[in-house]
């Protein structure tokens, strides 16, 4: 018999209708939010799939996946209001849905831009209660929940990268809870996806970044 949490129970802390098609939403798009790491947003394009395209409108998914691009959290009534949020802060936004197949039907995909001109991607699933899977960041296929911190590099696949940033971890004390590694083809680009026990500083990812001479791009969630 499976063992239930309070969570499973009562769910998450949030603004309603619906933990999947409101919190789960709110929580994709704070993945997007994160990514951009502090950098103030110009624009963001929304595109909703399967359930959220069909009954996400009733639900205020469009919303709340705009809520968590912001930065807004699920319980946060600014929720509702996600739209005019958005224009006061001079962020051009669109939101449509698609008829395209996806393996989970409360998919979105949304992509953002910051005023600096630095771009993310990704695609996310909420899976139920709130919770989420990012199963695409730029392209590239990853996996992780976003319920640990997160670290999250692109690099070129090349000998030494993964014990590199391994190292460094281990150096600092910082544990490992989950690690994958994703790559289009031997040496070519490749994603790495650790999630941790605890937040990773910003000197531990200046000593990666320095480290792996491969780095494309490294961000904490």
């Amino acid at each position: 018999m499976k063992d239930f949490s309070v969570f499973d129970i009562i769910g998450p802390r949030m603004v309603g209708p619906s933990s999947s098609h409101t919190a789960g939403a709110v929580r994709i798009g704070s993945v997007a939010h994160r990514l951009i790491s502090g950098e103030h947003i110009k624009q963001a394009d929304i595109i909703l799939y399967g359930s959220f395209a069909e009954t996400g409108y009733g639900h205020g998914t469009d919303r709340a996946v705009l809520a968590g691009i912001l930065g807004i959290e699920p319980d946060d009534p600014r929720v509702r209001y996600s739209f005019l949020l958005a224009k006061s802060e001079g962020i051009e936004f669109s939101v449509c849905r698609s008829e395209e197949d996806t393996n989970h039907p409360n998919t979105a995909r949304i992509k953002v831009v910051s005023e600096s001109g630095r771009s993310f991607s990704l695609l996310g699933a909420s899976v139920g209660g709130g919770n989420i899977e990012i199963q695409e960041i730029n392209g590239m296929q990853v996996s992780f929940t976003g319920d640990y911190p997160t670290l999250i590099m692109f690099y070129k696949d090349a000998p030494g990268a993964i014990s590199s940033v391994t190292a460094i971890l281990a150096e600092e004390q910082i544990n490992v809870a989950f690690m994958k590694v994703f790559r289009n083809a031997k040496r070519m680009d490749a994603c790495m996806v650790i999630e941790t026990d605890a937040p990773i500083p910003d000197e531990t990812v200046a000593r990666i970044r320095s480290r792996v001479g491969s780095t494309k791009e490294i961000c904490t969630l």
